[in-house]
């Protein structure tokens, strides 16, 4: 698959004070937003975070967690019951058509009318938005995501796959500063999962800002710059992916015994190690997530070899965002 350039931001429909006012506010503000559904089930309890601008915010949390009410909420798609929301300093509720005009919003499910084609899909949207026609970058965004040989094809005869990358076009077509990817890899195959990627870090790079849910942590893992966990309709933790990383990150290292030990050797009863199948293996679980756990295993290593004892190999492993999601959710 060859990548291409996403196009250059051709247009801009609000300018003046009002724009540079609302582009110094952080891409999103949330405060104590929270949603009960009619018969009382409460999707969101007390939800407040702050989302940077041009950032990647991965969005993680179990199914039914709240991620989904949260975004339509901010899309302007579902009422919230009590809290206040801002998109680029504009009220959600004050201001919504300012509010809305920033977003572009990749749902989960696959929804547009089959009986449009690529193109077509992508010329009403902009159209919908007040982009004029000669300022509609439809063909470029189309040959972005690798469709333009599928331009005038009916939409119910395209793979899911090309839906999906049919959907990311449709909601880059006015241009964004902001855009909401839930669940936008599901269902797709290895190959064009790597490729919406690469389109999805060319517009962080351009400078739009990207609220990420998923269920394949690795991709915020590679992705994200900053984090929120939900469960439950609370958020439990949101960081700078790095930073929680460093501070809940362990290391677990398994190094296996040329002979088997009866107990600890005395040097080693300082470290968090542990004798495992029946003596043959030494198991290190510790470190901090900043090189500390390294460092150990080096220095257990070290104490091995000054107390004569002999080892044939080191399993060093380091957690990922996964562990870490799943250790916090218990």
């Amino acid at each position: 698959m060859v990548k291409k350039s996403l196009p250059p931001r051709a247009f801009r429909t609000r300018t003046g004070a009002a724009m540079e006012g609302a582009m110094s506010e952080a891409a999103i503000r949330i405060d104590a937003v929270s949603k009960i559904y009619a018969g009382g089930k409460q999707a969101l309890d007390n939800v407040s975070f702050d989302v940077p601008r041009g950032q990647i915010f991965g969005l993680l949390g179990p199914n039914g967690a709240g991620k989904s009410t949260l975004i339509n909420i901010l899309a302007g798609l579902v009422n919230k019951t009590s809290g206040h929301a801002s998109i680029w300093g504009f009220d959600i509720d004050a201001d919504p058509r300012n509010a809305k005009y920033s977003i572009g919003i990749v749902p989960q499910e696959i929804v547009f009318d089959p009986f449009f084609t690529p193109f077509e899909t992508l010329e009403n949207q902009a159209g919908l938005y007040g982009v004029p026609k000669d300022k509609r970058i439809s063909d470029e965004l189309l040959a972005a995501v690798h469709l333009s040989d599928k331009r005038d094809a009916y939409a119910r005869t395209l793979s899911g796959g090309m839906k999906r990358r049919v959907l990311i076009a449709k909601a880059l077509a006015h241009e964004p500063d902001l855009l909401f990817l839930d669940e936008p890899t599901a269902g797709v195959d290895v190959e064009l999962r790597k490729g919406m990627w690469a389109i999805i870090d060319e517009m962080r790079a351009r400078g739009v800002t990207i609220i990420l849910t998923t269920h394949y942590i690795e991709e915020a893992e590679e992705m994200a710059d900053r984090v929120g966990i939900i469960r439950k309709g609370q958020i439990i933790m949101v960081d700078e992916k790095d930073a929680m990383m460093a501070r809940l990150g362990r290391t677990e290292a398994h190094i296996s015994l040329a002979e088997p030990l009866a107990a600890l050797p005395p040097a080693l009863t300082a470290y968090p190690v542990e004798l495992e199948e029946g003596g043959k293996s030494l198991c290190y679980r510790g470190g901090d997530g900043t090189g500390k756990g390294k460092a150990e295993v080096a220095a257990i290593t070290k104490a091995l070899i000054a107390a004569d004892i002999d080892y044939t190999g080191i399993d060093v492993r380091e957690s990922s965002l996964e562990d870490i999601f799943v250790s916090l959710l218990g």
